[in-house]
């Protein structure tokens, strides 16, 4: 009768690793560059809606809004009369510029056209405009 033995030697074990290893080595900039891409657009996203409750604030409530943006601190902010909002962009997104800006939201009057520049780390940009007819922002 023979001795038959089942199993996995050693040098099988590690070429399977190895294998392993750089499939996952030559995946991860995908990855990662996936990643940088959500955290963008998820990011714009957020930018937009902080800035369509303000111009909401302002119209709805009947009350002037300011709204602040800082591209050193990375956020951005909201104040009106009992009122006050930030939005932290998330890390890997920055605003871009040097300046701190402000800028007045009337109700009942004219929306100001400003726009809103976001990067990630791999250089890719997002561009939020509000428009200065309807007060809504857009992304591009």
């Amino acid at each position: 009768m023979k001795n038959l033995r089942r199993g996995v030697t050693l040098i099988e074990m590690m070429i399977v690793m190895a294998i392993i290893g750089m499939i996952a080595a030559i995946s991860f900039p995908a990855v990662n560059n996936g990643l940088d891409s959500i955290r963008l657009h998820s990011a714009s996203d957020s930018v937009a809606s902080f800035l369509d409750a303000a111009m909401n604030r302002a119209e709805r409530r009947q009350q002037v809004v300011e709204i602040v943006i800082n591209p050193k601190q990375n956020r951005m902010a909201a104040y009106s009369l009992g009122y006050s909002r930030t939005l932290e962009v998330p890390q890997g997104v920055s605003i871009v510029g040097e300046d701190e800006r402000r800028y007045i939201v009337m109700p009942g009057g004219a929306f100001p056209k400003f726009a809103i520049d976001l990067t990630n780390s791999r250089g890719a940009h997002r561009h939020i405009v509000v428009d200065s007819i309807t007060g809504s922002p857009r992304i591009s």
